[in-house]
């Protein structure tokens, strides 16, 4: 195995991500007789064929093979890109108002109506990369639309920022009766605000609009000023209507995933002095999880409060966020600390986290170490962050090995 921390983080990754990782999810959660994919598989592998099947796992599917595809259009990615694409379109958009339902039945059935603007927000992002990688215009067209719904609907002009929540027709819903990541705590969240940012940021680059630049600066400045607390070093979690916090936990997750998805947003705008704000957040942010959040054994929590870590089991998602966090802030400060966090994290997903016998990921690790037993597949569960983070690795790294 190379011992250069670089080589093996950019060859372990791509390894994990195209013999492990893609194969698995092929392989597993195509519904083949109904078409679209598999609502929930267990730690066991068994499929449960009554489950509800989400908006958000078909759109985390559909990003993820279009990238991958993108990047190895060779590989065979592309059927998996036209699956979840047809089922996106086919199965959860609402041909009468527009927009995505959050959940179906497994025959197709819509069961949760609602538009929710996260889920809404992954919609943008999946049609914008099914376009970006295949050239479907069909994709960015309805990518589009979803900005526009959302443009229209759900943007604050006094406030600033997204309402949280709306009947499939699009009127306000209260955010208390029913939200995504306990959103009920406040008009708004930084949960939804940062995959807005992230699915604004890629349909920015096949679709340069002039207005959709404007709201793209303003919600990247709103993610610096409001978002963002004073010092510098983590999110806030839920807000009312004008921006005040109703809560003081962190995720440390979300933290270092928006270290470097701020700075990506920022460079997709070209815009020097915000850039250089962003960069200084993503060194900020990234040394504060550094301190506060990582475990002896290389993982992060799953959240805190200021005084401390206060759920110490370790989600999937973190770590790969924290791996891509720690590299970005290396990048910009040169700070061989984060590489070094990086690489320490990326040990304990292949020690813990890799289902190095049935294929995948594991979802969580418990505090003490081993897997728990819940659901590898589900509404939530999905191979988007772990795809993203190797494929970003893979991108960061690979040019590094080359030079």
């Amino acid at each position: 195995m190379p011992t250069d921390p670089v080589v093996h983080l950019a060859t372990r990754a791509e390894a994990d991500l195209r013999t492990n990782l893609l194969p698995y999810w092929t392989a597993t959660a195509p519904d083949r007789g109904r078409g679209g994919f598999v609502g929930r598989v267990d730690r066991n592998e068994t499929i449960d064929p009554a489950a509800p099947r989400g908006a958000l796992l078909t759109s985390r599917i559909l990003w993820t093979y279009a990238a991958a595809h993108r990047r190895w259009p060779e590989e065979g990615y592309l059927e998996m890109v036209n699956l979840a694409c047809h089922d996106l379109v086919d199965h959860f958009w609402d041909a009468t108002n527009g927009g995505l339902h959050w959940t179906i039945t497994p025959a197709g059935e819509p069961l949760d109506a609602s538009r929710n603007i996260y889920g809404q927000a992954f919609g943008i992002y999946a049609l914008s990369e099914a376009h970006r990688a295949t050239g479907n215009p069909g994709a960015l067209e309805r990518a589009i639309t979803l900005y526009r719904l959302i443009d229209t609907h759900a943007r604050d002009r006094d406030n600033g920022g997204y309402f949280e929540l709306f009947t499939a027709d699009w009127q306000p819903l209260d955010s208390t009766t029913a939200a995504v990541m306990d959103v009920g705590r406040g008009a708004k969240s930084q949960n939804t605000h940062l995959h807005l940012m992230e699915a604004l940021t890629n349909l920015l680059t096949v679709w340069p609009d002039d207005g959709l630049r404007e709201a793209q600066r303003e919600l990247v400045d709103l993610m610096l000023t409001r978002i963002l607390d004073r010092r510098g070093r983590h999110l806030g979690l839920f807000f009312d209507e004008a921006w005040n916090p109703n809560s003081t936990g962190i995720s440390y997750g979300h933290d270092i995933e928006a270290a470097w998805l701020i700075q990506q947003a920022a460079e997709c705008l070209d815009d020097a002095d915000l850039i250089d704000r962003a960069r200084r957040a993503a060194v900020g942010i990234a040394e504060a999880t550094l301190e506060e959040g990582v475990d002896a054994d290389g993982g992060l929590f799953y959240a805190g409060e200021p005084d401390g870590p206060t759920d110490r089991q370790k989600d999937w998602w973190p770590q790969a966020e924290a791996v891509v966090g720690f590299l970005n802030a290396w990048e910009v400060s040169g700070d061989g600390r984060f590489l070094k966090a990086a690489e320490r994290t990326w040990a304990f997903i292949e020690r813990e986290l890799i289902d190095q016998a049935k294929g995948g990921w594991f979802r969580s690790v418990a505090p003490g170490g081993g897997a728990l037993p819940v659901d590898k597949i589900n509404l939530w569960i999905c191979p988007y962050h772990n795809g993203r983070a190797e494929m970003e690795m893979i991108d960061r790294l690979g040019p590094r090995i080359a030079s």
